[in-house]
């Protein structure tokens, strides 16, 4: 699966750095919603009932000298650095990862930038390798990832993009087309022999069932068995039964 660029964010609290466990910075924000210093928005909103607007953060307070001032990359009193990254915009402060802020998304990516095109119609930053050759589903990247169900827009989780172009975070299948998400060739050629090693009892081996391929959505006849059933036309098991089971009479 190919990528989309991430919102920028740390990966966990390294011994003896400076921050949090999602930025390394040398400043706190100044809560414009509650006039509290927290160290970044995420912590902010773990710990309150609201939510950090980060956009509207006027003033900062360094953590050496504490002095509370305007949002800058260093400090006024002492020179601390507050960041070696530093967005204006987004008020965003951290150690360089090739960060950009993206103008059409609205916030801060990881990149390098050269890395990444914004589809103006899917409205998210994907991989170049993905230019012309994805499906684009408008404002896409606007809703939640359906199996952890947090927002993939600002997310710091990378979302993956599927061949039928919906974003997910992580899994095999997608739960809202139910396409498959990876090539899955490998795995249906291991069911294959999984298949032919487990007999169905002699009540169920004429029995057939019609079903629909999920993958390339045309129809078969199948032997029913309980490990799977794979479509005659692409020979892929994410199939999904669409009809009764039947004793196949040319076989009673």
């Amino acid at each position: 699966m190919a990528a989309s660029a991430r919102e920028d964010g740390g990966r966990g609290q390294e011994h003896g750095r400076r921050g949090c466990e999602h930025y390394d910075r040398g400043c706190l924000l100044k809560a414009p919603c509650c006039d509290k210093l927290y160290t970044c928005r995420l912590c902010h909103d773990s710990n309150e009932d609201h939510q950090l607007d980060r956009f509207k953060v006027k003033e900062v307070q360094c953590i050496n000298c504490e002095k509370i001032q305007h949002a800058q990359q260093i400090c006024e009193e002492c020179s601390t650095l507050f960041g070696e990254y530093y967005c204006s915009i987004c008020h965003l402060f951290d150690k360089d990862k090739k960060q950009y802020h993206c103008e059409n998304c609205g916030i801060c990516r990881i990149g390098p930038k050269e890395d990444f095109f914004h589809c103006l119609k899917c409205n998210l930053c994907l991989a170049m390798n993905l230019q012309g050759k994805h499906k684009c589903i408008e404002n896409v990247s606007r809703q939640n990832c359906p199996i952890c169900l947090e927002d993939i827009h600002t997310s710091r989780i990378v979302a993956h993009v599927l061949p039928c172009g919906h974003l997910l975070h992580r899994g095999y299948r997608c739960p809202l087309c139910m396409h498959s998400a990876l090539d899955m060739t490998r795995y249906w050629r291991q069911l294959d022999d999984e298949v032919a090693q487990t007999p169905m009892p002699s009540e169920y081996q004429n029995m057939t069932v019609d079903i629909l391929c999920n993958d390339c959505n045309g129809r078969s006849t199948v032997q029913f068995h309980i490990l799977g059933m794979k479509c005659n036309i692409c020979e892929s098991y994410n199939t999904a039964q669409a009809g009764g089971c039947r004793i196949s009479l040319d076989q009673q």
